[in-house]
């Protein structure tokens, strides 16, 4: 009896996933534990293997690497070598290909997509590549990953499935000059007009999602601070004067946030429709900047972590966030977030509520500015913080409450400590 593989659900916001990579192929064998394929999610692309009881044959896989399908629907099937599994396929949906939203192409038109267009720019630009051999034969996540890379496919040796071209096709032509260069044209021109469009990653539209949720559901105010941040300086200077570890700003601003959240757990909340529910754990999470999009892993009870530990869970967040190496548990849970662009220069900015959080801090740079002290004008290194309040749960007041006592953590960090 040959067994159904459906696209996972790999976390609580996937609705669908794109097949990465595949580590095996029609004809091999299959067992417990067996690596099947790479998928990539809303949020990360994640291993998946052969569960118990799912042992045999590959006989058929239902999506091709670079492509979309939804959750649920036939990723692969194993059975019996030689198994006639064709009656079960005709009553399966086909799983489609990933592509921008479109109408329809006409039945004549080519498989392949033709190169895009370069974007409009007042800089010199490279002229236009030639227009892509509608015979070659590369999944749609290898022509957007060559169109970024200059790579020419018609250069590209291609080791999918019947020579497809695949992604990491395109990844070892843009680490080798010859084929990378060999799309790039010498001359230079200024192009009146032109585009270039890029597909959408499972991340990309789920951030579109819900954060537009939030915005236009969710009545949005701000309050903004100013901390004075020299006594921040200093205890961050003392503790990484041991060497054994090197405490951050951000790892400062976590801490002070979880501790203002007990002491205002109105502020700890999420908006259920019907409810407002209060949580008694502090879970911040962390937004971390990736090559698609934002990722949110989550510091839990770090109300009740040191600094150390804080930096140590950051850090390793933020390698596995790049690498694309985070787990759902990673990333659930939070209860309120922190987004700091301090290190890119921004001085301040607003957020948007992350859902279910009723708020998130917005956290700009240290500028070094001068201050009033005791009367007298003298340097001084101040960070803005902004929070974003949900106003069906968090009134004015409350937030402006919880906002004093982070201040008041971090230009007393020693009470932090407490």
């Amino acid at each position: 009896m040959a067994i159904v593989i459906n696209m996972p659900r790999l976390s609580d916001t996937m609705t669908e996933g794109v097949v990465a990579k595949w580590h095996v192929k029609v004809g091999d064998a299959i067992t417990e534990g067996t690596l099947l394929a790479e998928i990539e999610t809303d949020k990360a692309t994640m291993d998946f293997e052969a569960f118990p009881g799912q042992e045999g044959t590959l006989l058929h896989i239902g999506v091709g690497e670079g492509e979309t399908s939804p959750v649920d629907t036939i990723l692969a099937v194993i059975g019996a070598k030689g198994e006639d599994i064709s009656a079960l396929l005709s009553g399966a949906p086909a799983a489609p290909a990933a592509a921008p939203a479109a109408a329809p192409a006409p039945a004549a038109a080519p498989a392949a997509e033709p190169a895009p267009a370069l974007a409009q720019s007042p800089a010199p630009v490279a002229a236009p590549a030639p227009a892509e051999d509608s015979r070659v034969k590369a999944s749609p996540l290898a022509k957007s990953l060559a169109a970024e890379k200059g790579v020419d496919l018609r250069a590209v040796t291609g080791s999918g499935e019947g020579g497809r071209i695949v992604k990491r096709d395109i990844e070892t032509a843009a680490s080798t000059p010859a084929v990378a260069s060999s799309a790039a044209p010498t001359a230079v021109s200024y192009p009146s007009s032109g585009y270039q469009d890029t597909p959408i990653s499972q991340m990309r539209k789920t951030i579109a999602k819900r954060l537009s949720e939030s915005k236009f559901t969710a009545p949005h105010f701000y309050l903004t601070m100013s901390v004075d941040m020299d006594a921040a300086i200093e205890a961050r200077q003392a503790l990484n004067a041991s060497g054994d570890h090197k405490i951050s700003f951000n790892d400062l601003v976590v801490k002070a946030v979880a501790k203002g959240l007990k002491k205002h757990p109105a502020v700890n909340s999420a908006w259920l429709g019907d409810v407002i529910r209060t949580n008694y754990d502090v879970h911040v999470g962390v937004a971390v900047a990736v090559e698609d999009g934002l990722l949110v892993p989550v510091v839990r009870h770090a109300d009740a972590k040191s600094l150390t530990q804080i930096s140590a869970e950051v850090k390793d967040f933020a390698q596995r966030a790049k690498t694309k190496k985070l787990q759902p548990a990673d990333w659930e849970g939070n209860t309120f977030t922190i987004s700091n662009l301090g290190m890119f220069g921004i001085d301040q900015f607003t957020a948007i509520v992350n859902p279910p959080d009723s708020c998130i801090l917005a956290v700009g740079g240290i500028q070094s500015v001068p201050v009033v002290k005791n009367g007298q004008v003298v340097p001084g290194n101040i960070m803005k913080l902004t929070l974003s309040c949900d106003h069906r749960v968090v009134d004015g007041a409350t937030g402006s409450a919880f906002l004093n006592s982070v201040k008041a953590f971090l230009e007393s960090p020693v009470t932090m400590m407490l």
